[in-house]
């Protein structure tokens, strides 16, 4: 599928990028290493099919949590250094396992937002339900499990990145204020306030944090969160100087795992719990997960010249 940008008003200019630039923005990866294996490939091969001088690939933010393989996806982006130019925008879950790392009391909220995976990703036997003590232990645990190459990548992500008419950032913004003012909880948490506006914003803003079935494209913002850990679907959107923006979808059909995305509140108000089922399905997706699956279909639209 290519997608053709709207324009911010009828008769006026495209969004775009520098000439010369070309953006591939990924969206939210929640632990699924294999699906981000096969879109960073598929960005290798595009780069050398249709080369340009300034390749940018940004990445929304959620690498962590829901999925089986947290630790394998940081690993993977800090394996990464063949690849062009990168930026890597910081989620709400990043935020909440910084958080987590220095006040052990939000361990429970943590683990009940998709952190349980992150700590199994680790190899850590996290209790169901653990004492303030074991929780202690755990978080504990869990900082000495986390190589420090992890720790420095989490504390050192940008909230959000410029270039031309866009605004990548991982939630959204706040309207009515100004992008340089933009306060860090909304650029992580942000949700129907910013998903309800329909008026334009200073920039075209490009995020994820809301799972959609289809990447939503609007005159205003363009959502590309597929879902990857509830859909087994990763979507990359590509952004130059064109007003067509090539579609690459990594697709696995092999599964059918139901969506336990929280409300738009944040973590102390999600209402959702992470028992013994999701600890199962874990060790079931771990289990399966192969970056060669015969399941996986890659979808590599050919770009419009």
């Amino acid at each position: 599928m290519v997608w053709k940008l709207p324009s911010l008003r009828s008769g006026r200019h495209l969004p775009k990028v520098p000439d010369g630039t070309r953006i591939y923005a990924i969206g939210d990866v929640h632990g699924r290493a294999d699906l981000l294996a096969l879109v960073m490939q598929q960005i290798e091969i595009d780069i050398l099919l249709h080369p340009i001088a300034r390749p940018i690939v940004v990445f929304l933010g959620d690498y962590v949590d829901r999925g089986p393989a947290s630790k394998e996806v940081l690993d993977l982006l800090l394996g990464s250094r063949q690849m062009p130019e990168m930026v890597f925008l910081k989620g709400n879950h990043e935020a909440f396992v910084l958080d987590m790392l220095r006040n052990s009391a939000r361990l429970d909220d943590w683990r009940r937002y998709g952190g349980l995976e992150t700590l199994i990703s680790y190899g850590l036997k996290p209790p169901i339900n653990p004492t303030a003590s074991e929780q202690v232990t755990l978080v504990d645990a869990f900082a000495k499990a986390l190589p420090e190459t992890h720790r420095r990548f989490l504390e050192t992500l940008q909230t959000s990145f410029d270039c031309g008419d866009f605004l990548f950032v991982h939630a959204g913004v706040r309207p009515l204020v100004p992008l340089s003012a933009q306060t860090e909880h909304d650029l992580l948490w942000i949700r129907d306030d910013f998903l309800n506006w329909d008026k334009k914003f200073e920039k075209v803003i490009v995020h994820g944090h809301t799972p959609v079935e289809e990447p939503d494209v609007r005159f205003n913002r363009i959502n590309i969160d597929t879902g990857a850990f509830a859909t087994g679907r990763l979507t990359c959107m590509t952004f130059d100087a064109s007003d067509v923006m090539p579609l690459m979808d990594v697709r696995d059909w092999s599964r059918d795992i139901p969506c336990i995305e929280t409300s738009s509140s944040g973590p102390d108000r999600s209402g959702q719990d992470a028992g013994p089922d999701i600890a199962d399905l874990i060790k079931r997706l771990r289990d399966e997960i192969s970056t060669c699956s015969p399941d996986m279909l890659v979808r590599l639209n050919p770009r419009r010249r």
